[in-house]
């Protein structure tokens, strides 16, 4: 009998909170939690947790005692202590794990903690995930109960003094619960490999003997993987070795730009699911079929802020201003971008994570992702954003019947005046002009600011035609490969410099 065909009992689906749909009750029940928690650490003692609890508004009084932070000031005001091995720095006890993540642009790599109650929670969300399908209608109910290929960084952590680090997938599937083992593909051998070629090797080796009905990762190494695996075997479609696959959970970037090229190694239509997996917390999933947006998780594990995105709280680099605007769950308004924050169990506190959001559906808490507080363009005022140009792309290729799953943009002066310069992935013979008008002009209907830029200072608009393997080896050169590296929509500074000299030389 597969785990899906269990009748939910009244008390387990209360204790994973399934009934209740009240986000503002439910986020205050979340931040109390986080500071009952966290009030003895050196973080909450400092910030005067128990007074914040023992306030009529806690909310509003944990928005004026307690700063905002992005990853730099958090980790060197506070989160350098733990990687010392120091305990109850922002969360109780020691840190013994963190994600190592470079988001998309920054050199560094970033130190993200990861405790016990964090992955918890992560669980739980996963958990009243996978109870959501049970809404879905004309499933294959069949396909929910075969293996669940996860494509992501090894298991086989990097050890330190007093701590591991690597991928939050390799945390999460070295401590995979045993009751998802018999699922979990490709297993604990194949998973702490950390040769990311090495492991899509061994993944094809393995293929036959696997019946696969979700895969779950980031579209472009999913669709590597079955390319390769379609390659080795001769398939007409990976539904000749896989015929029960039917799921496609994704995240990290938006499918549209891939779907297409997507498609064509499939046999028939799978159903895509979307979530919102970050190194900081499992933030939102979609819980609806045919949903516009994805759940918040609001009543498990993190806390929720938003700032506008606007000009009054951030300047033209992504950076805030001296004194945003910050908005909790019950505040916002459908239709508008915010930056997140997220306080959690694992010591981030009103934590900028990058990303922007817009709630689709402030009911339900839904919301889709928009772009990165410092991937979008705005050379002289034209605010184009990673939203705008992921639906531009998504219209122009299926306008033209094309496949482009990679493009970048990026900002270059005419003299005293500015261009953009689009570089896409497409295998297909294309017109680069053609493509080039086409994506102008959708972009002018989609933003007015952008119509207006462009017959003043925005002079230009540049196109380059490269193939999907160019942009693949740059992120190989960058050391940037795996389950939960991503190719940047805005390339700006070091990335941009490291753009040029690969594309000049063919290497870094």
């Amino acid at each position: 009998m597969a785990i899906f065909d269990i009748k939910l009992p009244k008390t387990i689906a209360k204790t994973l909170g399934l009934p209740e749909n009240n986000p503002e009750r439910q986020q205050l029940k979340v931040l109390k939690k986080l500071l009952r928690k966290a009030r003895f650490t050196a973080f909450g003692q400092q910030f005067h947790f128990d007074e914040i609890l023992m306030s009529r508004h806690p909310g509003k009084k944990f928005q004026q005692n307690v700063p905002i932070y992005n990853y730099s000031t958090i980790y060197k005001d506070w989160w350098h202590k733990t990687l010392e091995g120091q305990p109850d720095v922002c969360w109780p006890g020691k840190i013994k794990y963190y994600a190592l993540s470079s988001g998309t642009s920054e050199a560094a790599s970033k130190y993200i903690p990861i405790t016990n109650d964090l992955l918890k929670g992560n669980r739980v969300a996963m958990i009243k995930h996978l109870l959501s399908l049970r809404t879905y209608q004309d499933i294959p109910v069949k396909s929910l109960s075969k293996g669940w290929l996860m494509l992501g960084g090894s298991t086989a952590l990097e050890k330190n003094a007093g701590y591991y680090a690597g991928d939050l997938s390799g945390i999460t599937a070295k401590k995979v619960p045993f009751w998802f083992s018999p699922f979990y593909k490709p297993g604990r051998k194949i998973a702490k490999e950390k040769d990311w070629n090495k492991k899509l090797e061994e993944i094809v080796e393995r293929a036959p003997q696997w019946d696969i009905g979700f895969v779950v990762g980031v579209p472009a190494w999913i669709q590597m993987c079955m390319e390769m695996v379609i390659e080795r075997y001769q398939l007409n479609s990976i539904h000749d070795i896989w015929p029960n696959l039917a799921f496609f959970v994704h995240g990290g970037v938006s499918f549209e730009p891939y779907k297409k090229g997507f498609e064509k190694l499939l046999a028939r239509p799978l159903t895509y699911i979307e979530t919102y997996l970050a190194s900081e917390g499992f933030i939102a999933y979609q819980d609806r079929q045919n949903a516009k947006g994805m759940k918040l998780v609001s009543n498990e594990h993190i806390f929720f802020e938003f700032i506008p995105f606007e000009e009054k709280n951030f300047d033209s680099e992504g950076d805030l201003t001296a004194h945003p605007e910050t908005l909790m769950i019950h505040e916002v308004e459908e239709g508008k971008d915010y930056a997140l924050l997220l306080s959690t169990t694992a010591g981030a506190w009103r934590y900028l994570i990058g990303d922007t959001i817009r709630f689709v559906n402030k009911e339900q808490a839904e919301i889709i992702i928009t772009g990165r507080t410092k991937h979008f363009l705005s050379l002289v005022g034209e605010h184009l954003s990673v939203d705008n140009m992921n639906k531009a792309i998504e219209t122009v290729s299926t306008e033209m019947n094309i496949c482009i799953p990679e493009y970048t943009v990026t900002g270059e002066p005419v003299g005293s005046f500015f261009a953009h310069h689009w570089y896409v992935a497409c295998d297909d013979k294309v017109n680069e002009k053609e493509l080039c008008d086409k994506i102008d002009n959708k972009l002018k209907e989609l933003n007015d600011d952008y119509a207006v830029e462009r017959k003043s200072a925005l002079k230009e608009v540049r196109l380059s035609v490269l193939s999907e393997h160019t942009f693949m080896e740059f992120m190989k050169a960058k050391g940037k490969v795996g389950g939960q590296h991503k190719f940047p929509r805005v390339l700006k500074g070091k990335m941009l410099a490291d753009w040029k000299q690969f594309l000049a030389n063919g290497r870094l």
